[in-house]
C-alpha cells in the first residue's frame, strides 16, 4: 500500500471527527483558538488555524459556540470560545453517535479475518 494514500485516509479520518474533539475541549471551559490547537496536539489530533477557524466561525455561526474578546497581557485581545446551551446539546448528540460509530465499525473489522 501506498504510504501516501494512508496518510491521506488518516487526514480524511481526522477532519470527520473534528468537530466532536474542538466542541468537547471547549465543554471543559472557554479557550482562544492556539489553546484548542494545543489541547488537541496534546491528543495527538493535529489541526492547523487554517482549518480550526473556519470550522469555529461556522459552529458559531450555528449557534453551537458564542465568544468574547478578552485582553492580553502578551499582546493583542483574545477571542475565547464558548460552549451554548445549544452546543451542549449537539455535543451530547455527537458523542451518542461517535459511540454507535465506533461500535458498529469496530464490530465490523472484528469480523473480518
Amino acid at each position: 500500500m501506498n504510504p501516501m494514500n494512508i496518510e491521506n485516509n488518516k487526514a480524511q479520518m481526522r477532519k470527520g471527527v473534528l468537530e466532536l474533539c474542538i466542541l468537547s475541549v471547549l465543554s471543559e471551559g472557554d479557550a482562544y483558538p492556539s489553546e484548542i490547537i494545543e489541547r488537541m496536539k496534546d491528543s495527538r489530533l493535529l489541526v492547523v488555524e487554517g482549518t480550526l477557524y473556519p470550522l469555529l466561525t461556522r459552529l458559531k455561526n450555528d449557534g453551537y459556540l458564542s465568544y468574547r474578546w478578552e485582553e492580553s497581557n502578551s499582546g493583542p485581545p483574545r477571542k475565547y470560545f464558548k460552549l451554548t446551551e445549544k452546543g451542549t446539546q449537539f455535543l451530547k448528540e455527537l458523542k451518542i453517535t461517535w459511540q454507535e460509530l465506533v461500535s458498529a465499525v469496530n464490530k465490523t473489522i472484528n469480523n473480518i479475518p
